[in-house]
């Protein structure tokens, strides 16, 4: 069985904020971008998210500065069809794809919010912006396939003999991650993409979600954030520090943002979350922050090995990729990276006996 792959969720500053801190939208600190992305590169961080929200610098420009300071990391650009014609954006993707070596991969987003779509001149509604990726995705992989001149007719998109000189670098197309819980995303992620991706769950929830996707030849993959440290004591210390002082209008505005949503995967999250009292889903799953900061702040903590050792029952599960983030984002990349990774490789070749779990199974 493959490995399992780790991504981290990028930062647009140095990194070091709080779970219950507000991101500051109206600035950008791109030397504090660049030395998280060349830190990730050191320590062998197989890519980088880069979020797409009206509320984070665009994510584009951003890319182009980050390839030029990189050697290794790839970058996973967030994308939400219907902002730019397919043939325009298949134009930037090589482009990028150029300057970077080939380093850069897509996370295709339908939107999860009617009110945000909204703010850039899009009204469809979730099933209609679905159809929409759907012709957006069969016009990029027939140009990344080179069926040029490409003539195409559908109801969100009509093209006349498209063609673009610069294709992708080494040809063939960029990985392709597609977002969402719903069952629409799942058909997508099987038709167009290589990786079905969403917010985490328990791994017996997981296994129930990605046996059809898996059984298709889809990888699944899970946006989720980790606190892991030496021992379990010390993560739950340091976890009950990063939740004091929580801002409390900031969950009312979280609140408001998903009511306001319809976006399955944002909803079943906060669902989640209100279920388990916003405490433990299970002694190693924490959904405390997801008030604070939606669907991505599950939260795994425990000590390496109890980490380490749950994240070999998502496997099982069926799971082949994580994104991860972390509080503060810099500290615990480095953290997973240097402590808990090693532990999951020694796991997954059995020269390490799979016993952790044992510390935190008897607390269930």
């Amino acid at each position: 069985m493959a490995e399992l792959r780790f991504h981290w969720g990028s930062s647009l500053d140095s990194g070091q904020k709080k779970s219950t801190e507000k991101y500051r939208s109206d600035l950008l600190d791109l030397d504090g971008a660049v030395e998280f992305a060349q830190e990730a590169d050191a320590l062998g961080v197989e890519a980088l998210l880069m979020a797409q929200s009206y509320s984070l610098p665009d994510p584009l420009p951003i890319i182009g500065a980050l390839v030029r300071e990189t050697e290794r990391v790839k970058f996973i650009l967030a994308y939400r069809p219907g902002l730019l014609s397919p043939t325009l954006f298949a134009q930037i993707v090589n482009t990028v794809s150029w300057m970077s070596d080939g380093r850069i991969a897509l996370n295709v987003v339908a939107g999860t919010s009617p009110v945000e779509q909204g703010y850039y001149g899009d009204f469809l509604a979730h099933d209609d912006r679905y159809a929409r990726e759907d012709e957006f995705l069969d016009i990029l992989h027939g140009l990344w396939r080179g069926e040029q001149p490409l003539t195409y007719t559908g109801e969100h998109y009509r093209l006349v003999d498209a063609q673009l000189g610069l294709g992708h670098k080494g040809g063939g197309r960029p990985e392709i991650y597609i977002s969402g819980s719903s069952a629409v995303a799942q058909r997508t992620a099987v038709r167009h993409g290589d990786c079905w991706f969403r917010y985490g769950d328990t791994p017996e929830e997981i296994a129930k979600a990605a046996g059809p996707v898996v059984a298709q030849g889809r990888d699944v993959g899970l946006r989720m954030q980790v606190l892991a440290r030496e021992t379990r004591e010390e993560a739950l210390a340091d976890l009950a520090e990063v939740m004091r002082d929580s801002d409390e209008s900031h969950r009312d505005w979280v609140k408001a943002f998903v009511e306001a949503g319809d976006s399955e995967a944002v909803k079943n999250s906060m669902r989640l979350a209100e279920q388990a009292g916003h405490g433990w889903l299970s002694p190693v799953l924490y959904s405390g922050a997801v008030a604070y900061r939606g669907g991505p702040a599950l939260c795994l903590v425990g000590s390496y090995e109890e980490v380490a050792a749950y994240l070999m029952e998502y496997k099982a599960a069926g799971v082949g990729q994580f994104i991860f983030s972390g509080w503060p984002a810099r500290d615990e990349m480095r953290t997973f990276f240097t402590r808990v990774l090693p532990l999951v490789r020694a796991y997954e070749k059995e020269t390490l006996p799979l016993t952790a779990g044992a510390a935190w199974a008897g607390a269930r």
